[in-house]
């Protein structure tokens, strides 16, 4: 039965691209009490994909520290989640904490999975299925009685967001015409979910050269190495953006792209939620768990045995990581010129370029 509720407390994940794939059921949650008021709890790096969404209407971030430290934020964001009066937690967060948090913020109604001991603090435990995160996400939110459709996550980005990205091009000196590919070769996951950087340099020479395309490099300071590398082995016709923007600006800069290919990373689900045409490459991890959902997202993904391992490094003894070496830039590139005739040109005409 539907349940009522004034004030929604939603913890988010701490992931971006887990945070992408939870939007459907914001979404969902917000159609079913329009009338409520949804807080987003989150971390500080991934407030840029709540910002400007229309199912939130406050945003609080928890900074979380370490040792002695950890105890008092934890102290200080309860007491303030307290006073706020919420009636009912959404935990999006498979954590401990978010299930405690939820608990002692004084909401009567708190649902979420029932992994990690959490039962004990949820009054709507749910369990977990080996099925996509987005149908899980969704499934939370079915818990209170809301009836749900699995969609596709769509975002919203803030205007300013979006000028920071076009003065950036700008200063790049690209014109809005430019083809624009963009790479997201790196994965904080660990390197059983990345593709080579020289077939990723591969496929950048390609695109230079049949499509006369700019390739912009985009991931965090972590993934640096990778990015330089590519950048190198192709020239200057590759924009080394990884590790120079924050995620809002990245975010902009992705809308712009005319195509992106990626590893299963949280950017993957950025661009294919911006309605990007997006490749995704996977190796250690299955397509049909976190797989892209946009109407131009595409998966590619070799049949390998040992494929999916879910391992952050490849376990074989020699870390040969077959599930990703099998796959040839020549099978990506293919995928990527049927893209660039069909969903391409449908998103550059949306856009009114010719």
């Amino acid at each position: 039965m539907l349940t009522r509720a004034r004030k929604i407390l939603v913890r988010a994940t701490n992931w971006i691209g887990d945070s992408v794939m939870s939007l459907p059921a914001l979404e969902q949650l917000k159609m079913a009490f329009p009338e409520a008021h949804i807080t987003v709890l989150l971390r500080a790096w991934v407030k840029p994909i709540y910002e400007a969404h229309p199912a939130v209407d406050q945003i609080i971030v928890y900074e979380k520290e370490d040792g002695l430290k950890r105890i008092y934020q934890l102290t200080k964001i309860i007491k303030r989640l307290k006073k706020e009066g919420f009636d009912t937690a959404v935990l999006f967060q498979n954590a401990f904490e978010a299930a405690l948090i939820g608990f002692f913020s004084g909401a009567r109604l708190r649902v979420g999975l029932d992994s990690d001991m959490r039962r004990l603090f949820l009054t709507h435990p749910v369990k977990r299925k080996k099925q996509h995160h987005i149908k899980n996400y969704l499934d939370i939110v079915s818990a209170l009685g809301v009836k749900t459709e699995e969609k596709a996550p769509v975002l919203y980005l803030k205007e300013s967001h979006i000028l920071e990205a076009d003065n950036l091009l700008k200063d790049l000196g690209i014109d809005k015409r430019q083809f624009l590919v963009g790479f997201s070769p790196g994965a904080a996951y660990g390197s059983a979910k990345r593709w080579p950087a020289d077939s990723f340099a591969q496929i950048a020479k390609k695109a230079i050269k049949s499509w006369n395309a700019k390739v912009l490099l985009f991931g965090s300071k972590k993934e640096t190495d990778i990015c330089r590398q590519i950048q190198q082995k192709v020239g200057k016709d590759v924009i080394d953006l990884c590790g120079k923007l924050e995620l809002g600006t990245a975010m902009g800069v992705i809308k712009r792209c005319d195509m992106f290919l990626s590893n299963d990373s949280g950017l993957m689900h950025v661009a294919s939620a911006l309605g990007i045409p997006t490749i995704g490459i996977f190796g250690s991890t299955d397509p049909e768990l976190t797989g892209p959902k946009g109407t131009f997202s595409y998966t590619i993904k070799s049949n390998i045995s040992c494929s999916p391992c879910f391992k952050r490094e490849c376990p074989k003894k020699r870390n040969n990581m077959e599930c990703l070496y099998s796959i040839s830039p020549d099978q990506v590139w293919e995928k990527m010129e049927e893209i660039r005739d069909e969903a391409c040109s449908i998103l550059r005409q949306r856009r009114n370029y010719k």
